[in-house]
């Protein structure tokens, strides 16, 4: 159902890689309120993926930009300004990867280039966009920028390795520019903390499917999920929440609240009868 809430608005959203893709069930939302918008992804995940199947759908254009890269982010901005016919009203930021969790290296024994690397499109690219974005005055006042998190920015989780790292120095960009931005421009600044969602990029951390199960025993209202933030992400563009920047939002059934549920704690107690030959004489790396 739409409620017209984009009526007017332009956007960019960075990220729509295939359907399974949480900026993919952005756009279509944003679109379906009224919303015109460009895409954008690498050149090399413009030709994997299929942003550009999403483009034509849409009805609009999908532009190659490395969010690493401010020349190319000047290019996108510039041109989205131009197909769209003026400035931009929101921006959705959904880039992450990790070089470290694609080759199974382990958080106590990071391959650091890698961690550059990772911090570098999964954070900095954030810090980037949003530079970019203010120095060509490409935002609108009241505009919103929105970048995708999770939990793991504050509390430790098995197997979410250096993304852990890249998502706080994420969130913490959300705060210093969502003040900058706020003062001089009234642009607000937010990030989302998403449920495990079944991804392209979600699926490469260790013991995924483990983890949703957890997480969605844990919730008191289950795991959200890719749709679910594709609404919230809408609320956030529109002009119903005109007064929130520099907050970390959680949008995960409740599970971050938690601290054991009824659910998790019977599923545990089935398996209380085998004993976990578990220890660092069993793996070096077991708890990384």
């Amino acid at each position: 159902m739409s409620y017209n809430l984009l009526k007017g608005k332009k956007g960019i959203i960075f990220g729509a890689l295939n359907p399974d893709s949480i900026a993919w069930k952005v756009a279509e939302r944003a679109h379906e309120e009224g919303a015109t918008l460009t895409l954008s992804n690498t050149a090399v995940a413009m030709r994997m993926g299929e942003t550009q199947k999403l483009a034509e759908k849409l009805n609009t254009v999908a532009i190659a930009a490395d969010a690493t890269n401010v020349e190319e982010l000047k290019n996108l901005f510039n041109k989205s300004m131009e197909a769209l016919g003026g400035k931009i009203d929101f921006v959705l930021h959904s880039i992450g990867m990790s070089p470290n969790v694609r080759k199974g290296r382990h958080y106590s024994d990071l391959d650091y280039n890698y961690l550059d690397k990772t911090l570098d499109v999964s954070a900095i690219s954030f810090h980037k966009v949003l530079q970019t974005a203010r120095q060509l005055d490409a935002i609108n006042e009241w505009g919103s920028v929105v970048a995708l998190t999770y939990v793991a920015a504050q509390r430790t989780f098995y197997g979410y390795n250096d993304m852990a790292d890249a998502k706080a120095l994420l969130e913490s960009i959300a705060r210093s520019f969502g003040y900058i931005y706020g003062r001089e421009r009234n642009v607000r600044i937010n990030t989302v903390s998403q449920s495990p969602t079944v991804t392209t990029a979600g699926s490469g951390v260790k013991g995924f499917d483990r983890l949703l199960d957890f997480a969605e025993r844990m919730s008191p209202l289950g795991n959200a999920t890719a749709d679910d933030c594709a609404d919230y992400c809408i609320t956030l563009f529109s002009d119903l929440t005109r007064r929130v920047t520099m907050q970390n939002l959680y949008n995960d059934g409740g599970f971050s609240n938690m601290g054991m549920s009824v659910r998790a704690l019977q599923q545990y107690e089935k398996g209380l009868h085998e004993d976990c030959k578990c220890g660092p004489a069993e793996d070096k790396h077991l708890f990384d």
